[in-house]
């Protein structure tokens, strides 16, 4: 994961195997996919958090993400989940038009959340969606 993750995130610093290790260790945690795209997923309750998903470039715009957002929110139903949320990089529009794509709608907004290479800073918008059995 951490490899397919730092060819996806360039702008961004991507996760250490360590980070990803440690979030797997949870029980409220689960993971859908494979080596060319995965999402990284927590439940607990009956709320659903992406916390990441990511493509490798080599695989990107042949509809895996989309497969894994309805992938993971099935996943995550059946684990109890009503509801689905998720934070996106303002200035990422393939994600951003990914998310709307498949019913999230903004929730909120965190500024300057996310730092960039170039020393900016982005803001974060926050997503949500339900996910119970009828949407």
């Amino acid at each position: 994961m951490a490899t397919t993750h730092a060819a996806a995130f360039t702008q961004s610093r991507p996760w250490s195997e360590a980070e990803f290790k440690d979030l797997l260790d949870s029980p409220f945690t689960f993971v859908v996919g494979d080596a060319r795209c995965f999402a990284l997923v927590r439940v607990i309750v009956d709320e659903a958090e992406l916390l990441t998903i990511a493509t490798h470039p080599e695989h990107q715009n042949q509809g895996l993400a989309n497969a894994l957002m309805l992938d993971w929110q099935s996943t995550a139903k059946q684990r109890g989940a009503q509801t689905a949320f998720l934070e996106v990089a303002a200035d990422n529009d393939a994600a951003c038009h990914l998310y709307r794509s498949t019913g999230y709608s903004s929730c909120g907004n965190r500024p300057a959340y996310y730092a960039r290479e170039t020393g900016r800073s982005v803001d974060a918008i926050l997503m949500r969606r339900a996910i119970t059995p009828n949407k």
